[in-house]
């Protein structure tokens, strides 16, 4: 994996994250890879906030990985600041390489640098492999979580 870096997306990675994102049972319901124009303005949203870290796992110039890391300030825990990984994707040509692994390392690394004391993160609950994943890499299904569409 050393010709693999993981860095802060471009507006240019949008159509290959949209892919990945759209790449499952799941995603291919929610997600609209001919109309990237929503995914741009969220893009330049995203950008545009400090505690946003939209990343990309790049090898050779092709996007092959993404997630999103978010940090949260806040009072509860003591004022405890927290991070919360989203959108988690590895291209279909990449599963079971490990970089799921480098990425999810990455995420919890920064979060330690940022100063976080918790790192979160959630997963549908269809998603059981995933589930598998996350608590081989020391996460804990310790919440049940709750979500309504706007």
């Amino acid at each position: 994996m050393s010709d693999l870096e993981i860095r802060p997306a471009k507006p240019e990675d949008i159509p290959a994250i949209v892919a990945m994102l759209a790449d499952d049972p799941l995603g291919a319901q929610r997600e609209s890879p001919d109309d990237l124009a929503p995914y741009r303005t969220a893009f330049d949203r995203l950008s545009g906030d400090p505690n946003q870290h939209l990343m990309v796992a790049d090898r050779g110039g092709e996007v092959v990985g993404t997630l999103q890391l978010t940090v949260i300030p806040g009072l509860s825990r003591r004022g405890s600041t927290r991070s919360i990984i989203e959108g988690v994707r590895v291209h279909s040509a990449e599963r079971g390489s490990g970089l799921g692994t480098r990425l999810i390392e990455w995420a919890v690394d920064e979060s330690a640098r940022q100063g976080c004391q918790l790192v979160q993160l959630t997963s549908d609950a269809t998603r059981t492999d995933a589930h598998r994943f996350y608590e081989r890499l020391g996460f804990e299904a310790s919440h049940v979580g709750f979500k309504k569409p706007l």
